[in-house]
């Protein structure tokens, strides 16, 4: 199919599709044929669409957003996969490059091949000892030349052609961190919500539950289905939920809305390696916003189990970001974050004003790779401790917000204190039990209520400028 030019975002949106399904049918089609009959008849290749902008003018351009625009004349492009799954967000930043630009867009067929592991996603792709010719010598398989984070971290902004980037990840990484999705959370990616909240117990999963199924019993709500792993699907409250046989590695629950505002509940379990994994594949669906609501050690004599902490800092020692986000890099917390995160604690707790730091602190929250860091010679860890001014540690919130503001997906960290450790206050199985009944139900209402307070803001109040570097994507 040819290049075309449009001056409508929908008509855009349109024409991607058809390239995109007819380039996928093609290699699934072809692929299917092989393997059946065993004997390649040649080279099979197909190129995902891509969205052209020629921009010529300096013209000043509304910037109160963070996005839809691009700083100075030039090419820019992007190729583009599933659009049926990114529909609306193709068809908003089209729109506004349009507006703000006064230009039209090109669609066309690409350079970059379709690898036939995400032509035909949700098929067994054999590998090579598997068949009787190579897989590569007839499809395409994923390049990691194309399947990489140079555009967010900075280090590539200009393609073979001159051009540079017009979104913040090419086709390929987006397809790579889908099929990654779906293999880490045993969940489809249509299913996943704008708004994600990340924790690191079992428990917060249970009350997540019980809560989605309070909301689908209300129909003033506005939730409309609940998933869990393996794509189980309810939308009456007292369905029966399917659990596969064997959980994925992180268990992953969606309380659905119409218009995918609704809320998805990741259990990273334990780690920043997994804290990580986890937010490179959801970066991909371009989420409104991430939180981190688990459990944490308070490190302040004047904290109690049960206590809340509000990060506004960070101390990075969890170092799974360290090639991809400096340690000098600070990491700001983000305003509109931090008040909605304080009027649920607020809300939930009728605690306001003074009377708030009964139970909340705000400040410096400490992420690190060793969970045994206690049986280490305490001398150099807590001076550490000490002159950053934290307040509480963890494993995961400085990689869950780092990741956040390297792919300017809005961040922000409520934990909730469980041990003390400096001062001889263990998890112990019995307090932890006592602990996690009376905790849990209130810390995840506090989280889920946050992200309703977001979801009522206009969008360009939670895409913060903090996010944008010098030379930005046009796309969010």
């Amino acid at each position: 199919m040819p290049e075309r030019q449009f001056s409508t975002a929908d008509d855009a949106v349109v024409y991607l599709q058809e390239l995109y399904d007819q380039a996928t049918s093609f290699l699934a089609e072809a692929f299917t044929e092989t393997i059946r009959s065993g004997t390649p008849k040649g080279r099979y290749r197909a190129f995902y669409p891509e969205i052209r902008v020629q921009v010529s003018s300096y013209a000043a351009v509304d910037s109160r957003l963070s996005y839809g625009y691009v700083g100075s004349p030039g090419l820019y492009t992007t190729t583009v996969t599933r659009p049926d799954l990114f529909e609306n967000y193709l068809r908003q930043q089209i729109k506004l490059v349009q507006k703000n630009h006064g230009v039209t867009v090109t669609i066309g067929p690409s350079k970059t091949p379709i690898p036939v592991h995400f032509a035909t996603a949700g098929q067994s792709v054999p590998h090579d000892g598997a068949l009787l010719f190579p897989l590569r010598d007839v499809f395409d398989v994923p390049d990691l030349a194309t399947t990489n984070d140079d555009i967010v971290n900075g280090t590539s902004l200009r393609g073979p052609d001159g051009s540079l980037p017009l979104a913040p990840f090419t086709a390929q990484r987006v397809d790579y961190s889908l099929a990654r999705l779906s293999h880490y959370t045993a969940t489809d990616a249509e299913h996943f919500q704008n708004h994600i909240l990340f924790t690191n117990y079992q428990f917060y999963v249970e009350e997540f539950e019980a809560f989605g199924r309070r909301m689908l019993a209300d129909p003033e709500s506005g939730y409309t289905a609940f998933v869990g792993p393996g794509n189980a699907v309810i939308s009456e409250p007292d369905a029966e939920l399917l659990h596969p046989a064997k959980l994925p590695q992180m268990p992953t629950y969606h309380l659905k809305r119409a218009d995918s505002s609704g809320i998805t509940l990741v259990n990273i379990g334990v780690g920043p390696s997994n804290a990580k994994t986890a937010t490179d594949h959801i970066a991909v669906l371009r989420p409104h916003a991430w939180l981190m609501v688990g459990h944490c050690a308070g490190l302040r004599n004047s904290q109690r189990l049960g206590d809340f902490v509000l990060a506004h800092s960070y101390l990075r020692e969890d170092h799974v970001l360290d090639d991809d986000l400096p340690l000098w890099v600070p990491i700001p917390p983000l305003a509109e974050i931090q008040i909605a995160l304080q009027e649920a604690v607020a809300e939930v707790s009728k605690l306001e004003g003074y009377e708030l730091k009964r139970i909340m602190r705000t400040g410096t929250v400490a992420t690190i790779d060793n969970r045994n860091w206690e049986l280490r010679d305490q001398s150099g860890p807590v001076q550490r401790l000490s002159q950053s001014r934290a307040v509480a540690l963890d494993m995961e919130s400085a990689t869950i917000a780092a990741n956040g503001f390297r792919f300017r997906v809005p961040y922000g960290t409520l934990l909730c204190v469980s041990d003390k450790p400096l001062h001889g206050e263990l998890k112990l199985p019995g307090m932890a039990s006592d602990f996690y009944r009376t905790q849990v139900a209130r810390h995840l209402e506090i989280g889920i209520r946050a992200m309703e307070l977001m979801r009522e803001m206009p969008l360009e109040r939670i895409h913060s400028r903090k996010l944008r570097s010098f030379e930005e994507t046009a796309f969010l």
